[in-house]
Parts: structure tokens; C-alpha cells; sequence
């Protein structure tokens, strides 16, 4: 499965649009509950008006959320990044730290969300679970487990250290534009021979 994921997506990576660190932050919090579409969509604006963790801390949830009410959540998400921005300020020098439990005590930020930047931003091995892998780890048979997570342990003890990043990227590729949740392109897979799933559909 790795060597067919790396001829299909040799060159995986976030579709989030970012520069920086602190971009790819805000936009993976914005992502929660929302496509990445819709996150590219509003980022441009909002970063012309608050570039950095100083300029957003010194902004209010109110000032924040017209940039982002296409989003979901967008109420509750510009109150987190306003509170997210401050305490990058206060506690790391505006900038994002390189360290999963401090990046899980900002607002916002969970699990998942850590994984992410850590791996895109930072080159940190671990495999982020969204709503594409765990059905994705389900249809493969990687794990029967239903917390993302586990799932992701089960996925790292199947795939080297070193290619976690990759894979976190490229089955959500998959995920997204092959195996579907609704009508998954089986014809023609890849994937086919060893898909437990295969027949389903």
C-alpha cells in the first residue's frame, strides 16, 4: 500500500495554503468541522489583516469573525484563535511551539490538530486522524478502533517512522478524491487486490 500511495501522491502535502507556521496553525484550527476549500477561501483576507500571533492578539473575537462566517463554528473558533494568538505572545514568543502538549494547551488546539502542524510545519513523525483515514482505516483494515487516536498508533505501528507524515497526507488524498464515503471509485483502485472492503460497492 505505501509504494502504490507513492506512486499516486509522490509529492503529498497539506492542501491548506500557509507560509508559515503560524498560518498553518490558524488554518488547521479553522479546518474543524469544514472543508479545506472553504478554509483557503477566507485565510487570504484574514492573514492581509492579522499577519502574525501579535496582530491577532490584539484583536477581538468580533473583529475576526467576518473573515472567517463562511466557516463553521465561526463564533467559537474566532474567540479561540484571538485566545490561541495571546498565548502564543505570552508564552512563546509569538511563535509556534515545536513540543505537542504545548501546542494541545492552546485553544483550539487538540490531538489532532498538533499532529498536524507539527508534521506539515515542523517535518515531526506522527499520523494525524481525520474523518477520510478512520473510514479509510476501516475500509483497509489498519484498525477497528473508532477513537482517532488509537487509530493512529495502529497506523504508526504499520508504517515506518519516516514516512508518517507522508501517509498522514497521502490517505487523506485518497480519501478525498478516491475512496469516497458515499460512492468510492473502486473501479480501476490501486488498492484493489488488498482492500478488504473490495465488493462493497
Amino acid at each position: 500500500m505505501l509504494e502504490v500511495l507513492e506512486r499516486l501522491y509522490p509529492n503529498a502535502t497539506t492542501e491548506l495554503e500557509h507560509r508559515n507556521p503560524f498560518e498553518l496553525l490558524v488554518a488547521t484550527v479553522l479546518s474543524a468541522r469544514a472543508t479545506d476549500a472553504s478554509v483557503n477561501k477566507a485565510t487570504p483576507a484574514l492573514f492581509a489583516r492579522f499577519p502574525d500571533a501579535a496582530s491577532l492578539a490584539q484583536a477581538t473575537p468580533e473583529e475576526v469573525e467576518p473573515f472567517i462566517k463562511n466557516i463553521g463554528l465561526y463564533r467559537a473558533k474566532a474567540r479561540n484563535l484571538v485566545l490561541l494568538a495571546r498565548k502564543l505572545v505570552e508564552e512563546h514568543g509569538g511563535e509556534v511551539p515545536v513540543d505537542k502538549a504545548k501546542l494541545q494547551q492552546l485553544p483550539g488546539v487538540g490531538w489532532k490538530t498538533a499532529t498536524v502542524v507539527l508534521g506539515a510545519a515542523f517535518k515531526v513523525p506522527g499520523i494525524a486522524v481525520d474523518t477520510h483515514l478512520t473510514r479509510l482505516a476501516r475500509r483497509l483494515g489498519f484498525s477497528d478502533k473508532s477513537d482517532p487516536e488509537k487509530i493512529g498508533r495502529d497506523l504508526e505501528r504499520l508504517f515506518p517512522r519516516e514516512k508518517w507524515v507522508f501517509v498522514h497526507h497521502a490517505l487523506i488524498l485518497f480519501g478525498r478524491y478516491r475512496c469516497t464515503a458515499r460512492k468510492p471509485q473502486c473501479e480501476g483502485c490501486p488498492l484493489w487486490e488488498v482492500c478488504l472492503s473490495r465488493g462493497a460497492w
